[in-house]
């Protein structure tokens, strides 16, 4: 029925947008990824229609080919990972580290990556995500730095920069985004010393996006010397 419903929902002028917006080209991040030309907002309203949409069915969607399934499937677990109970909580948990690999493109990890496995981490031991931070699979890799976002909402930073010290050499400009925007949000949050004490470091390696990201509320003189750091 849910799938009827989206199926039903197709834009062809925005399926082209969204595929050139998503990098589907031939040898980009997102090969391959087929759209319906959905926006977000009606996903929103479909996930929560089908809010209680069974993890058997979910897992239909989640492996669907189009992208806009498998976002509806991540929101419709978000929702009920955030008013499940623990037993609920872990069942979704473990759900979605067993199927990273559908979950395979930017905003479907930072809609739901910290959400589900930041949230259930928050009170317990991380380890997955360092294992995670040293995975083959460019997702995986993204899931564990965004994952640390509730962590920092939560006045803790150590983790967002253990976790972006193992991905400083990256060569993928996505986790470069990933790691300087979660840097300069543990930077606003948390402590902008601890974030200066981290950029005195490592700035000299970081790649130049993860640079401009983590330092991008910097007032300019700060910027600047950052800057001038890494070009030296």
């Amino acid at each position: 029925m849910i799938l009827k419903e989206l199926l039903a929902q197709k834009n062809p002028i925005k399926e082209q947008t969204f595929s050139r917006f998503f990098k589907t080209g031939k040898g980009q991040y997102g090969e391959g990824d087929l759209f319906l030309g959905i926006s977000v907002p009606e996903i929103r309203r479909i996930a929560l229609k089908y809010k209680d949409l069974s993890l058997e069915e979910n897992n239909k969607l989640l492996s669907n080919k189009y992208h806009e399934c498998r976002l509806v499937a991540l929101m419709i677990l978000v929702y009920q990972y955030r008013h499940g109970d623990n037993k609920k909580k872990k069942q979704i948990f473990d759900f979605y580290l067993k199927n990273t690999k559908h979950i395979n493109n930017w905003d479907l990890v930072d809609l739901s990556a910290y959400h589900i496995v930041g949230n259930y981490l928050l009170n317990r031991d991380r380890k997955i995500l360092y294992k995670l931070a040293k995975s083959k699979n460019l997702w995986e890799r993204r899931i564990s730095i965004i994952s640390t976002y509730v962590f920092i909402k939560n006045k803790e930073n150590k983790d967002t920069f253990k976790i972006a010290e193992i991905l400083i050499n990256d060569k993928h400009d996505l986790i470069h985004k990933a790691c300087g925007w979660m840097l300069r949000e543990s930077g606003k949050a948390v402590s902008e010393k601890d974030l200066l004490v981290f950029l005195e470091k490592h700035s000299g390696k970081m790649p130049r996006t993860m640079l401009r990201y983590a330092i991008e509320k910097f007032k300019e003189p700060k910027r600047q010397y950052f800057l001038h750091k890494k070009n030296n």
